[in-house]
């Protein structure tokens, strides 16, 4: 019973938006998707569904504080956009494990 509520709850919507400056973004419960192409990109998903399980685990709005709140320190830290945004520990995860298609089922 609780797998099939997960697996709904864990089911993202995709959205294409050709308008943004990345080329997804996961803002639960969507995946917003620059271009209609990157809707069969499995890695690319992946990574965005790694966010969503980490925003749901954070309760939502808690996460993307969190998330700001890395992302300006290690902006100020490095000095450099790239290097702040990969070193947010939640992008940290969604890139190391975007690869393994089962991750999110561990």
């Amino acid at each position: 019973m609780m797998k099939s509520i997960w697996r709904r709850i864990n089911k993202p919507i995709v959205i294409f938006f050709p308008f943004m400056v990345y080329r997804a973004m996961a803002v639960w419960p969507f995946i917003f998707i620059k271009e209609k192409k990157l809707a069969d990109d499995l890695v690319l998903l992946n990574h965005e569904k790694i966010h969503h399980r980490q925003q749901l685990q954070w309760f939502i709005i808690p996460f993307y504080v969190a998330y700001m709140c890395c992302y300006f320190f290690n902006l100020i830290k490095f000095k450099n956009h790239d290097k702040a945004y990969r070193n947010i520990p939640f992008e940290k995860e969604a890139f190391s494990h975007e690869t393994n298609l089962n991750y999110l089922k561990g």
